[in-house]
């Protein structure tokens, strides 16, 4: 069981009735919409490789508002609002107020820079924000100062974090995990702890954009930060997510059938009481998520940087539905090595951004993953990729 904003929520089971009625194959649970490329941090991780100032090619506010409607067509995903740094875009409130007004559970990711004030806090809160996700990637400023190339950042995210508070919006804290901070994350909890937080977002590098290989934790690490994990999410008053890390499902339903679980899990569900209800079925890169870029492009996710298609010459709901790329990692038939034969693929997968980063191959066997498959897993031979 996992505790969920001051409530204990136990693992669903894969017969869970949203799960019966949702199919990853037609429309994403969550799509993260990078508005904006532009942003005044220089971070040492960034996916995004963010700059100074607005990309030309930038999607325009009529497009913007017509992103919206696509995504509104697929069904009702919830919508992470991003960047760079999505204050940069001056239409940023309304986007998230039409985002809002077509049914749309939307949240917004701001860089701790000087435009995240209380009252640029409140102008998102009215037009309809679910959620703030501020990231704090270290306990001090000499960790999280070195990872946002600033100094005086951790002062400042401390602040725009008391101020969310302030504002009446649900607090999300985002904390990537590298070697530069794993040594000290065991002091993060209580900080998270204290700052209110409804989650925490534990973010495993992937080598993307400024993310370098040699930066990552090492498979053990990985292993040992899932189990402790788990063992945290037993007493914490926050949720947590390991993200980009889908072999923490695989952890999380071990140790639940050790402690005496019945029945398969199709994931570490989690509910919160803010409305962003997060899926059981397992979502990866490609299934249940996907990413919409500052020109348009869209990518399985953010640290999976191949593109199948843009929304200025196909619909989201095209590409998402019938690009080969998507297709393929939707359908587990297509992995290998030991991905390809483990008895979790289809709650796990594997992650296929890193294994990209890692090797060039979004198919291999994720490179953090310890876990030796019990045995060659029995499937057919796949068919010709999608062409």
């Amino acid at each position: 069981m996992t505790k969920a904003a001051g409530r204990v929520i136990p693992f669903r089971a894969s017969n869970d009735r949203r799960l019966r009625g949702f199919d990853v194959n037609q429309a994403p649970f969550i799509v993260a919409w990078e508005i904006t490329r532009a942003c005044a941090f220089a971070c040492l991780h960034c996916r995004a490789e963010a700059q100074p100032k607005r990309h030309p090619l930038e999607l325009s506010a009529e497009e913007a508002m017509d992103v919206v409607d696509q995504l509104k067509e697929t069904g009702d995903p919830i919508l992470v609002i991003t960047g760079g740094d999505p204050l940069m875009r001056p239409d940023v409130y309304d986007i998230i107020a039409y985002a809002t007004s077509v049914g749309l559970r939307t949240s917004l990711t701001p860089t701790a820079t000087a435009l995240v004030t209380p009252k640029s806090l409140a102008l998102a809160r009215d037009a309809g924000a679910r959620r703030i996700a501020i990231s704090l990637d270290g306990p001090d400023p000499a960790v999280h100062d070195r990872f946002r190339g600033f100094a005086g950042s951790f002062e400042r995210t401390m602040q725009i974090m008391a101020d969310v508070r302030d504002a009446g919006l649900p607090l999300q804290i985002n904390t990537t995990v590298s070697r530069h901070n794993v040594s000290v994350l065991g002091l993060m909890p209580d900080i998270v702890a204290r700052t209110g937080a409804v989650q925490w977002s534990v973010f495993f590098l992937v080598p993307t954009g400024r993310g370098r290989a040699e930066d990552m934790v090492s498979p053990a690490e990985h292993e040992r930060l899932y189990n402790w994990l788990y063992d945290l999410s037993r007493d914490a008053t926050f949720d947590i997510k390991a993200t980009a890390a889908p072999a923490y499902r695989r952890v999380a339903i071990q140790r639940a059938r050790e402690e005496g679980g019945s029945g398969p899990v199709a994931g570490a569900g989690y509910r919160f009481e803010d409305g962003l209800d997060r899926p059981v079925v397992s979502i990866n890169d490609g299934k249940g998520f996907a990413f919409i870029s500052h020109t348009g492009d869209v990518y399985p996710s953010g640290f999976l940087p191949i593109k199948a298609g843009n929304i200025r010459e196909r619909t989201f709901s095209q590409i998402y539905r019938f690009s080969p790329l998507f297709q393929i990692l939707r359908d587990p038939i297509f992995l290998g090595g030991k991905c390809g034969d483990c008895e979790f693929v289809r709650v796990c997968g594997g992650s296929r951004a890193r294994a990209y980063g890692v090797t060039g191959d979004f198919l291999v066997a994720d490179p953090s993953c310890v876990y030796q498959p019990k045995g060659v897993r029995s499937r057919p031979t796949p068919a010709s990729p999608p062409a």
